[in-house]
């Protein structure tokens, strides 16, 4: 199965914690010249084991860099009372970054913030992007940062915390971790803590409170009532060290908005450099390891030389890990493939998974079909194995014709992972598969979007708990990696059979779980699930692309990019690199005087593109760099990357829909990402306008009309605002009304902007700060604003209470349908982590249920299109989705007609308080449609 290989959770490795815990739980290892190496060799053995364990997996390993952080401005006292770090372990730290980088790891030593700083901000990253990461340390501090997508590894003990690891292991969930450490301090830091507050106190406190710092000292009187000793002369305690306790929960809180170099695309794994290693080794006399690579061999895990982890115990895998038995059968006879047959017409629901030579669908060519009925027994049919030597297999195009009345059965159920895949692959060869179909990768998303990722490894690894076999244990990976043409039979059949295995039981496992819920059970069947043939069918249609006009369009932007460029060197006064940050921060800050808004961790005046976007309000030079860099992204991602993906065969362009990514139930793409495309600029638009239609075509646009503020209406029940939808007023025009208490008539255009900004801004749960920010005026004012709207609007208000305090109560909000969305922060005792759950849970709806309400759209539209028997009313194809629009290709003479009878079905695709209003227009291209 290619289609999961790219998923494996980011690892993010602790080099500074695991330095130190190698050097004391080592003997003194050292090269014959004397030369101490016990560290390296600890660390680099975890790091092997690290990649062995996640060969799929980006990886960074974070290093404390030398100098004093933000935390000794804070506090001069911290880490004062840290002894020195020892003679012994001073020169293996050098030798240890270059082994390494050399063996292709991503290594990151940012000044001014600590390790645990770094790491923090990239679990932010990895978090807010939906993505699983690993931190593999053995620093308790960390046990702060674990939720739902973050999991703290710690390979010298085998210890792997989750959320509820962490708070079997401290009494407490990870969002109370930083209040512990507040109250009794750490030794090691110098955190100074609550004098008399050790960890039984500590724990005591947070246990009996019920909350953080915040809740005990918002009722100290509580405190007396507590079982613990002392507990009686606590509160005096506390009262008297307020300062020091906040002062140490600032000490002890992990940055999270660091400014790195890198971002999580940039973590991947490089080749190791043989070369390099092969000096190390030699060098640091590691004789295991520089023998295994002149033999050529894998990077070997242990040479340790005990067979022992680091702090002792046995090193066999995790019996949790354990696979077991199952029968796997090779597919080689016409007989053995004629049992199977037999066996498949006697079932009513199957297993089935393509082996292919190619992740893109439009391209792919099928090698193998494994197939599974019941759990622990599964087959491989090899079809396209061409290696040499490789056995004598079926013919491909028998075994499909065999398979294509089984396949194409309506009455014969299907189980998949990631089904579109298989479902597109199988259209290239006149296989249009039928019948209930069951995704796992779908199954698992409704259950729950936010838990895990959605891809094979991980579901086996949650649900089951296996591991499975990964695509780059049996294919390699990088320049040299394998196509499965090319795998062996005897490392193809069990890969192929695994999968199918796994996912058949996979569906026995979260099917039912689905069912004991009732409503997602009936999001994953009316929308999910329909959805799946659908989307492979517009993925297939494509849109076509002119690509002489997108070339057009690079070579003028790259005109209008040198223009740019001339015109800001102007502004400098001198020549300089628009793309680095330093030479920028020089002439805006030093050279042209312009305020410095914000710093970097380094203390540096920071030049990030929200800082930029700011001071281009006020200044030329800022707005010009905002402009380059915006025209340098449109050429690199768009105009030159478009006409570089149609496919030769169909000269089209096509996408991949994704149904398990977004969080909310909305659909994304890739390869293009059509959903970010923009449309907001006449470049933008220019974009858009290579979208066209075929000869004798139109391009139709039918987009929901303001759907989200529709569906708080109707969540709010809010009589103004059903009122307004109702009379098919101006929405913006009539809040503008309602908040600056004029006429309708009256509004300006001004007011209307701001009143947009209003609507739109609180249903993304905006403060008045943020809505300041947007209208460029003062904070107070905007607050006037939002009071006045809730004031016209209470049953907003009263539904945005309403909602935060259900997600509080039931850790996940609902759309209109049913589908969830769990919020793990809702309760999270950092104020701002709770503040972006709680706008989550006020937007989530909305977006969740305009996502829901689209999908039904599209399914109804496509079957009206597409109808299973009888001809089409309309000769049209569905070609893009983006956010609430659909995009239509249909035959000139009949667009008018066809407007009128997609804008009526989209419209009654669901039924609420207020009317869906759809507006439909038609085009030569895309941009002309709107």
């Amino acid at each position: 199965m290619l289609a999961h290989m790219a998923d494996a959770p980011i690892v993010l490795v602790d080099g500074s914690s695991y330095l130190y815990r190698a050097f004391h739980a080592l003997p003194p290892l050292s090269t014959s010249s004397g030369q101490p190496t016990g560290a390296v060799r600890g660390v680099l053995s975890m790091l092997k084991s690290l990649i062995k364990q996640y060969p799929q997996s980006p990886m960074a390993v974070v290093f404390d860099a030398k100098g004093k952080t933000f935390r000794d401005e804070i506090y001069a006292e911290y880490k004062a009372h840290r002894p020195p770090m020892p003679d012994d372990l001073r020169p293996q730290v050098e030798p240890l970054h270059e082994c390494v980088r050399a063996l292709g790891l991503p290594l990151l030593c940012i000044e001014g913030v600590e390790a645990d700083d770094v790491i923090g901000t990239l679990a932010r990253l990895a978090t807010e992007s939906g993505r699983d990461a690993v931190i593999s340390t053995g620093d308790k501090d960390m046990a702060q940062l674990v939720n739902a997508h973050i999991t703290l590894v710690n390979t010298m003990k085998s210890e792997t915390l989750d959320i509820a690891g962490v708070e079997e292991k401290f009494g407490i969930p990870p969002e109370l971790i930083i209040d512990y450490l507040a109250l009794m301090g750490d030794k090691v830091d110098n955190i100074p803590g609550v004098p008399g507050v050790g960890e039984k106190t500590a724990l005591g406190l947070l246990q009996g409170v019920g909350g953080g710092l915040d809740a005990i000292y918002a009722d100290l009187e509580k405190v007396t009532t507590l079982g613990f000793r002392g507990a009686k002369t606590m509160p005096k305690k506390l009262e008297a060290n307020r300062e020091q306790a906040y002062l140490s929960y600032q000490l002890a809180t992990i940055k999270t908005d660091c400014e790195l170099p890198v971002g999580l695309d940039d973590l991947h794994l490089a080749e190791p450099d043989r070369e390099a290693l092969k000096a190390l080794y030699t060098q640091l006399e590691f004789k295991n390891w520089l023998a295994e690579l002149l033999e050529g061999k894998d990077e070997g895990v242990d040479d340790v030389g005990t067979g022992e982890s680091l702090e002792g115990g046995d090193v066999d895998e995790d019996p949790a890990l354990t696979k077991p038995e199952r029968t796997d059968h090779t597919v080689l006879t016409q007989a053995e493939f004629d049992d199977w047959l037999k066996r498949l017409e006697k079932t009513d629901l199957f297993c089935f998974d393509l082996e292919t030579t190619s992740l893109n669908y439009m391209e792919a060519e099928i090698v193998g079909i494994g197939i599974a009925i019941e759990p622990h027994e599964a087959a491989y049919i090899p079809v396209g194995h061409d290696y040499l030597d490789a056995p004598a297999q079926l013919d491909r195009s028998d075994v499909l014709a065999a398979l294509k009345p089984l396949l194409e059965d309506p009455k014969l159920g299907k189980i998949g992972q990631n089904l579109k895949y298989d479902i597109s692959v199988l259209a290239n060869y006149d296989i249009r598969v039928a019948g209930a179909l069951d995704d796992t990768m779908l199954e698992s998303y409704v259950l729950n979007s936010t838990a895990t990722r959605h891809d094979m490894d991980s579901l086996a690894l949650k649900y089951l708990g296996e591991k499975t076999i990964s695509f780059q244990d049996i294919a390699g990976k990088g320049a040299k990696q394998l196509t499965f043409n090319q795998i062996a039979l005897e490392e193809a059949v069990p890969y192929a059979c695994e999968d199918v295995d796994i996912t058949l039981r996979l569906h026995r496992e979260l099917r039912p779980k689905l069912d004991d819920t009732g409503r997602l059970a009936e999001v994953l069947d009316t929308l999910e699930r329909p959805l799946i043939p659908v989307l492979s069918h517009m993925e297939r249609n494509g849109v076509a692309l002119d690509a002489k006009r997108l070339h057009t369009q690079s070579q003028e932007l790259e005109t209008r990019i040198r223009e740019l460029e001339t015109e800001a060197f102007e502004l400098a006064g001198k020549e300089f690199n628009l793309g680095s940050p330093k030479q920028l921060a020089e002439i805006l800050f030093e050279e042209q005087k312009i305020p410095v808004i914000k710093k970097t961790p380094k203390g540096a005046p920071s030049t990030a593109e929200a800082v930029l976007e700011e001071l281009a309000l006020d200044y030329p030079l800022p707005k010009l760099i905002m402009s380059h860099r915006g025209m340098t992204k449109l050429k690199s991602t768009y105009t030159d990357k478009l006409p570089r993906l149609v496919n030769p065969a169909t000269n089209r362009l096509h996408t991949s829909y994704h149904q398990a990514v977004t969080a909310t139930g909305r659909l994304s793409s890739s390869d293009p990402n059509l959903q970010n495309i923009p449309i907001r600029t006449d470049e933008g638009r220019k974009i858009r306008q290579a979208f066209v239609a075929r000869e004798g075509y139109r391009i139709v646009a039918a987009d929901y009309s303001q759907i989200e503020l529709r569906i708080m209406a109707h969540l709010s029940d809010d009589k103004g605002l059903l009122d307004a939808f109702a009379n098919d007023r101006d929405i913006h025009a009539a809040t503008a009304a309602e908040v600056f208490g004029v006429a309708l008539d009256k509004v300006t255009t001004d007011q209307r902007r701001s009143a947009k900004a209003i609507n739109f801004g609180l249903i993304y749960g905006m403060s008045s700060w943020g809505l300041s920010k947007q209208l460029h005026i003062d904070a107070k004012q905007a607050k006037v604003y939002i009071d006045r709207y809730f004031d016209r609007y209470p049953g907003v208000a009263q539904f945005m209470d309403r909602i935060r305090a259900q997600a509080a109560d039931d850790g996940y909000v609902e759309t209109v349908f049913g589908r969830r969305l769990y919020l793990p922060e809702i309760k999270a005792q950092n104020h701002a982590r709770r503040q972006a759950a709680e706008r989550t849970a006020i937007n989530a709806p909305m977006q969740g249920t305009a996502a829901d309400i689209i999908k039904l759209a599209m399914i109804d539209v496509h079957h009206w299109l597409n109808p299973a028997k009888g001809k089409a009313e309309f000769d049209a194809w569905m070609v893009m989705q983006v956010h609430d629009e659909l995009v239509f290709e249909i035959e000139a003479q009949q667009v008018d007609d066809f407007i009128g009878a997609v804008r009526e079905r989209m419209q009654n695709a669901a039924t609420l308080n207020v009317p869906l209003i759809v507006e439909a227009n038609s085009g030569a291209n895309w941009d002309e449609a709107h």
